[in-house]
């Protein structure tokens, strides 16, 4: 009985002390009270999302296309239309709307420089002097891989992108495009200079983020030492693999097969 008198009392107390809204508080506590209850009423929000105006055979159409070209470069993998669209379409296109590489890129750059660091880290042909920081960046720049690995895979033919710095030409490309005469031959600083470099190399990573998230580590591994590392042995130059590990990166090509060895096992 005490306590629940005790407790009464307790709660007369907070109420007491409870302060009282001012004319002013009360109405905004009204009008708010009143918006809540409108929104209520209206029912859950549409959430439109905004895609390029195509059909849908338009999209299968052009997703087909895609399909065969990384089914054909990377057989006897098969991809999916939608994994497909978004490894080959880059943010800086329209059709980013609906999807692009963006996560892939980030994902399959990650994985590129697991492998490097756990080839490096086992090759003979480690020293105590050699930086690991420095291999990774000069190997796997993207620069590096848009230019000395994309062409191998064909991806210029296909993807998705719009070039920048180009005047009139600075229009969407894709596989339904055809590629103007002064960007289909670009090398060198021209090429940097329009962004070709940069987003084929992003590209790059997409692919390898795209095949070890569908198809797992093993055959992301596999494409790793037959399909990327050959391709960045630079013989001269300063960027690519370390002129160090070449002859165990290529001993390791040779024993899965060479450039054209199975993915698959």
């Amino acid at each position: 009985m005490l306590k629940s008198r005790g407790c009464a009392q307790a709660l007369r107390r907070a109420v007491a002390c409870r302060p009282v809204p001012t004319p002013l508080a009360a109405r905004c506590q009204a009008r708010c009270y009143a918006y809540t209850a409108q929104k209520s009423s209206e029912g859950p929000r549409t959430t439109h999302v905004i895609t390029p105006s195509k059909s849908r055979e338009e999209w299968q159409r052009q997703d087909a296309v895609l399909v065969r070209h990384l089914n054909d470069v990377f057989s006897p993998l098969k991809f999916p239309p939608e994994l497909a669209s978004r490894i080959l379409t880059h943010a800086s296109h329209p059709d980013a709307m609906r999807r692009h590489n963006g996560r892939l890129s980030f994902v399959g750059r990650r994985v590129l420089q697991s492998y490097l660091l756990m080839f490096i880290h086992s090759s003979p042909a480690l020293r105590p002097d050699h930086n690991y920081e420095l291999i990774l960046e000069r190997a796997l720049n993207t620069y590096v891989l848009g230019e000395h690995v994309a062409p191998k895979w064909a991806i210029g033919k296909v993807l998705k992108w719009r070039p920048m710095n180009v005047g009139n030409l600075s229009k969407p490309l894709g596989p339904d495009v055809e590629v103007p005469g002064p960007l289909a031959n670009l090398e060198g600083d021209n090429a940097r200079g329009v962004g070709m470099y940069k987003v084929h190399g992003t590209t790059v990573e997409a692919v390898v983020g795209g095949i070890f998230h569908q198809f797992g580590g093993a055959v992301a591994h596999r494409l790793f030492h037959t399909r990327v590392l050959p391709n960045l042995l630079l013989e001269g130059s300063p960027q690519g693999l370390h002129f160090a590990y070449h002859d165990h990166a290529r001993e390791i090509c040779e024993k899965m097969g060479g450039p054209e060895g199975p993915l698959l096992r």
